[in-house]
């Protein structure tokens, strides 16, 4: 669905092109003097504008595909880790090898290696150092790529850590690491490319001398000084809404 403020920016642009319209209607007797107001020059405004609403609703379609296949792939992880996890554990892998695992899988689940001891102090604001403790799971996306890639990397390094399970085997496990990166890389570069196509987008309605909103300001004020003010054609672009 898309937000109201892009709703909204599409919404200028159609007004622009009804502003257009009642001018082109005027026939020779819209004939201002500066460059930027003739029809010619927003007309091309116009479909700049046009271009630059689709720009970012190709970029958001993108986003949405690239962030729905992150987040699909990544459903695999932490069952996959915990698997990884019980699969050395059967091997003839150290005591602290094991234990390094285990560490790793928890880091990925986003669980504590222990538990904090209760005190009396019960609230953040009761205990202050409650407040740098609450927070200590690192979900994001590149956090995990990184735990599932130090797990990778101690299961590699262990001789006896030799599953027939395809999905856990060594190969198995670093072809679902490369998806892992590359599918967050996408998502990474796709909401880049979308910021970039609202930048832009907005710089053609928002600049100050330039963008449509300011055009449309004085090609309004022009029909004023055309027809004069509460004129009929004054009050036909005066509904239009740029703001």
């Amino acid at each position: 669905m898309p937000s109201t403020t892009e709703t909204g920016t599409a919404k200028k642009v159609a007004n622009f092109e009804d502003l257009i319209s009642f001018c082109t209607s005027y026939g020779a007797t819209y004939n201002p003097s500066k460059q930027s107001l003739k029809l010619g020059a927003l007309n091309t405004l116009r479909a700049s504008a046009q271009a630059a609403l689709q720009a970012v609703k190709t970029a958001k379609t993108n986003h949405d595909n690239a962030t729905n296949a992150r987040e699909i792939a990544f459903k695999q992880l932490k069952p996959l880790a915990t698997k990884v996890f019980y699969a050395l554990s059967i091997s003839d892998a150290t005591e602290q090898t094991i234990a390094d695992a285990k560490t790793i899988n928890n880091k990925i689940h986003g669980r504590r290696a222990k538990k904090i001891q209760p005190t009396e102090a019960t609230t953040p604001e009761e205990n202050p150092t409650m407040k740098k403790t609450i927070s200590v799971s690192q979900q994001s996306f590149d956090s995990q790529v990184d735990f599932f890639s130090q797990l990778v990397t101690t299961v590699s390094a262990e001789p006896s850590y030799a599953p027939n399970e395809s999905e856990l085997t060594i190969a198995g496990l670093n072809t679902y690491l490369t998806d892992l990166r590359a599918k967050n890389t996408a998502a990474i570069n796709a909401a880049t490319a979308l910021s970039n196509a609202r930048i832009a987008r907005d710089q053609i309605l928002n600049n100050e001398t330039t963008g449509l909103i300011a055009i449309a300001k004085e090609v309004k004020l022009y029909i004023k000084s055309l027809y004069g003010n509460k004129s009929p054609q004054d009050m036909q672009v005066r509904s239009l809404k740029f703001f």
